[in-house]
């Protein structure tokens, strides 16, 4: 049987934001007023920075206001949305990491990913430990909330199997650390998903990679084939979708019950749903925006595919306070 189940978990603390900066001027209440000369260069000037702050505005809300960025962000920190009935688009070539997969390095954007320890007993309960470090190899430990969250942390297998979705606690020197155990002997993939918070304020949302090993004999399982539909704890999971390469398409989920009917979906980490892509032999982490309330019913998000291949995709979704995991394999021709 696909999928995996967990009980409700914590809301997580929210992250340390940065409050917001706002700029004084040194004005002196005593100094001469200036001349009708400056009063009518000033009043040219402001005219027009005011004309190219409007026009950047209007540029912006014509091109949607997307930002590119890596791995399943919410889209109201990213400010990538999709108008009602918007179909298969590309990104601007401003937004190209939108089409890039995410975790196929430990370090990216200035950030690096530093385990504290990569081995694991197969089978036996372990601690995921590990730490963010900037361009200076100093711990960072300010980070945005994202899917209520300021840290995701995912784990599978090279094979795709084994999936876990975790969220670990920081210490306060940076450490972050979660219970793990690695169910058979491989090498796993641990893909940190974040958004960090720099000193000046700036927002960099990436995903760092690092592989995990289990010592043991290693029999890789192969990858189901694809299907449109799976079955987890009794609950029908239909998926209904056309990924392009280089495209951003959107994908949707429906959930029934035995009898056809719908059960309650439940909110799990903001929204209806929390979608992980990967792509079959590098491993690479996929660019996913949720859509924040159901489409007609079914769980959507808007998928990128970076090429042609095979890709599994795992859906987090919760029914009756119990989260739940269901896996399908996506042929992108």
């Amino acid at each position: 049987m696909l999928g995996s189940v967990r009980g409700d978990e914590k809301r997580a603390e929210q992250a340390d934001l940065p409050e917001s900066v706002v700029a004084v001027g040194d004005g002196d209440p005593a100094a001469a007023a200036p001349d009708g000369g400056t009063v009518r260069l000033a009043l040219v000037v402001g005219g027009l920075v005011l004309a190219v702050l409007l026009g950047f505005g209007l540029g912006r809300i014509n091109s949607g206001g997307a930002v590119a960025a890596s791995g399943p962000l919410d889209s109201a920190l990213t400010g990538h949305t999709h108008a009602p009935g918007t179909g298969a688009h590309s990104h601007e070539a401003g937004q190209a990491e939108a089409t890039e997969a995410g975790g196929l390095a430990v370090s990216r954007a200035g950030y690096t990913l530093v385990p504290l320890a990569a081995e694991f007993t197969a089978g036996q309960a372990g601690e995921l430990r590990f730490r963010i470090q900037d361009g200076q190899r100093r711990p960072v430990t300010r980070f945005a909330v994202v899917h209520d969250k300021p840290m995701h942390v995912i784990v599978v297998r090279r094979d795709l199997s084994g999936y876990q979705h975790l969220h670990p606690t920081m210490a306060a020197d940076g450490t972050w650390s979660v219970p793990l155990t690695l169910p058979q002997p491989g090498i796993w993939r641990a893909y940190a998903d974040f958004t960090a918070l720099a000193d000046d304020g700036r927002q960099t949302a990436t995903t760092l990679g690092v592989d995990l090993v289990a010592p043991g004999g290693y029999a890789p399982r192969a990858l189901p084939a694809p299907a449109p539909s799976t079955t987890v704890d009794g609950l029908t999971v239909g998926y209904q979708g056309s990924p392009e390469p280089g495209l951003t398409v959107p994908v949707s989920f429906r959930v029934t019950d035995t009898d056809g009917s719908s059960p309650t979906l439940e909110h799990y980490l903001g929204t209806f749903g929390h979608l992980v892509a990967l792509r079959e032999g590098d491993l690479g982490y996929l660019h996913v925006h949720p859509e924040p309330e159901l489409v007609d019913g079914a769980i959507q998000f808007w998928l990128t595919t970076p090429g042609p291949g095979r890709y599994r995709l795992y859906l987090d979704f919760a029914t009756g306070g119990v989260v739940r995991t269901a896996e399908f394999t996506v042929l992108v021709r």
